[in-house]
């Protein structure tokens, strides 16, 4: 999410958001992957944020449904597709769950 995100409305920081995912991995998990691969991740769920429309403002509030399963396939085909690596569904999910709860820090949500 390496764009200007003060156009969306609130103070998302890649760099903290990335301490904030190692911070919320599991122990095994920590070593694993680079504060690179997982800024790659981040850019990737936000590529399927936008692919599926969900960072369009709209005039209305919409409750955003995002298809979890859904998220972590792509990111997985996209990460192997790029030759980044390969990834466990498991792992990918840590991530995701991660880079969730630091929007819900943020109160990006409410």
């Amino acid at each position: 999410m390496s764009e200007d995100n003060k156009d969306l409305g609130f103070e998302y920081d890649d760099d903290e958001a990335v301490a904030f995912i190692q911070n919320f991995l599991p122990q095994e998990l920590k070593e694993k992957f680079s504060s690179d691969e997982l800024n790659y991740i981040i850019d990737l769920i936000y590529e399927f944020y936008e692919d599926k429309g969900f960072l369009e403002e709209t005039d209305d509030e919409v409750e955003v449904e995002i298809d979890e399963e859904e998220l972590i396939t792509f990111v997985i085909k996209q990460a192997q597709k790029d030759k980044v690596g390969k990834f466990s569904p498991e792992e990918i999910t840590f991530i995701v769950q991660g880079e969730l709860a630091y929007c819900e820090s943020l109160d990006i949500f409410d």
